[in-house]
Formats: C-alpha cells, structure tokens, sequence
C-alpha cells in the first residue's frame, strides 16, 4: 500500500505519462523523418495541447478528491489496464501545401517538433529525477 500510494500520489504520475508521451512522440517523429522522402507519404501527429489540456484535467479531478490520477481516453492516446499510455498518432493535416511527390513532410518542420519533444521529455526526466532522489533522503534519513 504505501509503494502504490508514492506512485499514485504528486507529481509522479504526471511524469511518468509524460516521459511515455514524449517516448510515444519520438518514435512517431522518428518514423515521419524516416519517411519522409516516401512518394504520397503523410505525417502522423500526436497532439501535445490535447495530452496538456488532459494531464491538467486529470490533475484537477485529483485535486477536487475525484480519486486517483486518470487520464481520459481520447482518439489519440488511452491508459491500459495496467497503466500504461497507449496512443494512436492521427495524420497531420495538409498545410496549404501538398509537395509533389503528394507528401506533407517537411524535415525543417519534423526537426524543430523533435527538438521541441527532447526538451519536453529532459524537463519530465529531471523532475521526475528530483522526485527519487528526494525520496531517496528521505529513506536514508538524512539529507546529505
């Protein structure tokens, strides 16, 4: 019971889904970088707002005593039973530009989406990081 309750309790959760979005996100850009030279090949997107807008839901139906921390489920990501984020990248809609080999991809764009995704999921980890070693002290007992 108390291991489940620090798991379940703060910030954790938040993190830990977070670091499975920026993970799930990474590999989709990875792909659409993959890609992206593929004739009539689309890019898949992952909405970043839409996981904010849904941590900060889940965070607010916690904090009101809704129970424990849940994610809803949306059309692009769902928690499992076990508790693992599940998600289903959409396609990227076409920008006022289709290239002629019918594609959407732009690198540049693809480029700065992975940057930004790195910078989301080094904040994630640093905080999440922080979260252990304070329990880390706290098991110690001390501290230093």
């Amino acid at each position: 019971m108390f291991v489940q309750d620090i798991t379940t309790g703060g910030a954790f959760p938040m993190l830990e889904k977070s670091l499975a979005f920026t993970e799930a996100r990474q590999r989709m850009l990875a792909g659409n970088i993959a890609n992206i030279t593929t004739p009539g090949f689309r890019t898949k997107q992952l909405d970043v707002a839409l996981f904010q807008r849904a941590l900060r839901e889940a965070s607010d139906r916690r904090a009101s005593g809704g129970g424990a921390f849940k994610l809803e489920r949306t059309n692009q990501f769902d928690v499992d039973a076990a508790g693992m984020l599940r998600v289903t990248p959409g396609e990227s809609p076409v920008e006022n530009l289709l290239f002629q080999d019918g594609t959407n991809a732009s690198i540049e764009r693809q480029m700065v989406q992975l940057a930004e995704n790195a910078m989301m999921s080094q904040v994630a980890a640093e905080l999440l990081k922080g979260y252990f070693d304070g329990m880390a002290k706290a098991i110690r007992g001390h501290v230093a």
